[in-house]
Order: structure tokens, then sequence, then C-alpha cells
């Protein structure tokens, strides 16, 4: 008889109360920036207070840290393609552009911050940092689309082109400065890609 598969963090969970949905969500939150900002090794039951909650709470929504390093991942790459459509919405294509990739900086701190789960993810999960990629191609894709042919940035650039240029930011030293001069090189980089208008 087969046995059935193994739960992931992706599945599909059962509905929620509203107020196990809203500590489950402060949970992600809170990992999300404790991982930026600490690495992945930060204990759980710091995160579980910062949220506000107790450890077994925690527990009952992600039973082991790579639970938990999951959902924040998904819920950055959620977030950045979401970013994507909404600036794109708001602002001039070029400044879309520019907005997306300081933002794509904050998710390279949190991957920075759970580098050692995220290999032991890898190679249990290999389908997830394909969709990842799929996930953050298709984002950039349209904001550098949509700014190259208005005329705001040159043409000759590709998505791949882009996101190699983007990925490099994550070999930088990690230091106080990180973030400033990452900022910077974006700066840069937007001074390559725009146009003379």
């Amino acid at each position: 008889m087969a046995s059935a598969p193994p739960k992931t963090a992706h599945s599909t969970p059962p509905p929620l109360r509203a107020d196990a949905r809203r500590n489950r969500e402060k949970l992600v939150e809170v990992a999300a920036a404790v991982f930026a900002e600490a690495g992945v090794e930060t204990s759980l039951e710091d995160i579980a207070r910062r949220a506000g909650v107790g450890i077994g709470t925690l527990y009952r929504h992600f039973p082991t840290r790579e639970h938990l390093v999951e959902v924040v991942y998904r819920r950055e790459l959620e977030s950045l393609a979401a970013a994507a459509e909404d600036l794109a919405a708001s602002h001039a294509p070029d400044a879309a552009l520019e907005e997306w990739m300081r933002r794509f900086v904050g998710y390279i701190a949190a991957k920075r911050g759970m580098a050692s789960s995220l290999k032991i993810l890898m190679d249990s999960n290999a389908s997830l940092f394909a969709e990842g990629s799929g996930i953050l191609r298709g984002a950039v894709e349209r904001l550098l689309r949509a700014a190259a042919d208005q005329g705001f940035i040159r043409n000759d650039i590709d998505t791949s082109d882009l996101l190699h240029a983007l990925s490099s930011i994550y070999s930088l030293p990690a230091s106080a400065e990180w973030r400033d001069r990452s900022n910077r090189l974006i700066g840069l980089l937007m001074d390559g890609l725009r146009t003379k208008r």
C-alpha cells in the first residue's frame, strides 16, 4: 500500500482560525526580519518571543526550522513579484525598475541570513529554487522590457544580464555598510542603463 506523500511547507494547510492565521503571519514576518539581521541560526524561541507567541505556537505552524525557512523564502519571492506589479502601476518605468532592484537588496539580505538552511532545502527540494528563479525572472523581465520599450533605458540589456549584475551583490563581503554599498551599486547600474533624455 502506497504511503501518503510527505507534508512540506508548501502543502495546502487546513483553514486556520483568524487568530491562528494572524499568529502564523506574524511569525513569518518576524522570522524574515530576524534571519536578515542575525542569520537563520537565531533561536526559534527568540523568534516566537518577538512575535508575541509561545514556542508551542511556532512549532504547531512550523515543525522544523527548515519549514519556517521555506515559508520565509517563498514570502520574499512573492513579495518581490507583487512589488514589480505595484511599482509598474505607480512609477515611471525606469523608477519602477530601480526601486524594484533596491527591494531585491532586501531579498538578498534575507537570503544571506538563510544560506545554510537554504542549502539543505536546495538538496531536498530543487523545484523550490527552479520556481523561485522563474518568479524573479518574470518580475524583472516585465520591468526591464517596459523601461526599454518606452526609451527610458538602453534596449541591448537582457534579463540574464541584469540578474547576473544583481546577483553579484550577493558576493559583497558582509559588513555594517553592506546595504548602503549595495544601494550605491544599484545607482551605478541604473546610471549605466538609462538613456540620455
